[in-house]
């Protein structure tokens, strides 16, 4: 009982040890997090509707000058309003979250009174509000899992190759993607299938979105409105790189494990 399936003598030779069970047993409370994620949205959002209600501006000002009227309210109501609507940016609802984080950063808002405090304000909120966001998907995908049907993609052929790549630098996987703009994280999908622990989980996706963000924020402050366009563009570039990699590393690990398959 002690040995682990990836060591069993037992094992055919050539052959993967079993995928985990399907995870019914978890060991993740959904009604747990669920409370927290709520009380979370209520601490932000209720305070930034009582400031924004004793503000003077009407809706329609917000509708025709949003960035003047953001401008003008207080430094709370936009911190709050970034934190309220970046923990809601998530795969099931799938906002977009680095426009506020430029709006937000931009030099005539005045969160900060350099380029470094803005910086750094914007950079911190907005990724503590992702990984919260994240950290939603993470549960609501154990959710998932824990129907028989859905949980059954653990025991593919894909799910074991994907899990075995994902096994090896998980914390720098999720950091990275939640660096890179990818429209469907993959890999946090992966990392809740695998059953990644949740503080590490969470502390990537923090890590990973303060380096993005913290990168949109110091180029939006600097060049104005041009800023978030370069940035995207760069990472852009960065994610086509990448993938470019890593479809050639998936090329060369599976071409001898088909080989191999066929020998036997």
């Amino acid at each position: 009982m002690g040995r682990s399936l990836a060591n069993d003598d037992s094992l055919p030779r050539g052959s993967q040890p079993p995928a985990p069970p399907s995870p019914t047993g978890d060991a993740v409370s959904l009604r747990g997090w669920f409370a927290i994620y709520g009380l979370y949205l209520l601490a932000v959002g209720i305070p930034l509707a009582v400031l924004v209600w004793q503000q003077d501006t009407t809706w329609q000002q917000w509708r025709a000058d949003p960035s003047a009227v953001l401008a003008a309210t207080s430094l709370a109501i936009k911190l709050l309003a970034l934190a309220f609507y970046s923990s809601l940016c998530c795969t099931f609802v799938p906002l977009p979250a680095k426009w506020i984080v430029a709006a937000v950063a931009m030099k005539n808002v005045d969160v900060g009174s350099d380029v470094w405090t803005t910086t750094l304000a914007v950079a911190a909120v907005g990724a503590i509000a992702s990984a919260m966001a994240n950290l939603n998907d993470y549960h609501l995908f154990t959710w998932l899992l824990r129907s028989r049907r859905v949980g059954k993609l653990r025991d593919t052929k894909l799910y074991r190759i994907s899990a075995g790549w994902f096994g090896r630098s998980p914390f720098f996987l999720v950091m990275l993607f939640n660096i890179l703009p990818i429209p469907v994280d993959v890999v946090r999908i992966l990392a809740t299938t695998y059953r990644y622990p949740r503080l590490p989980f969470a502390a990537a996706n923090l890590v990973g979105r303060f380096i993005l963000y913290g990168v949109i924020a110091f180029v939006t402050y600097s060049l104005g409105d041009r800023g978030p366009w370069i940035v995207l563009g760069l990472l852009g570039v960065a994610v086509v790189l990448g993938a470019g990699k890593a479809a050639q590393a998936a090329l060369r690990r599976i071409r001898p494990a088909a080989a191999n398959a066929g020998d036997n």
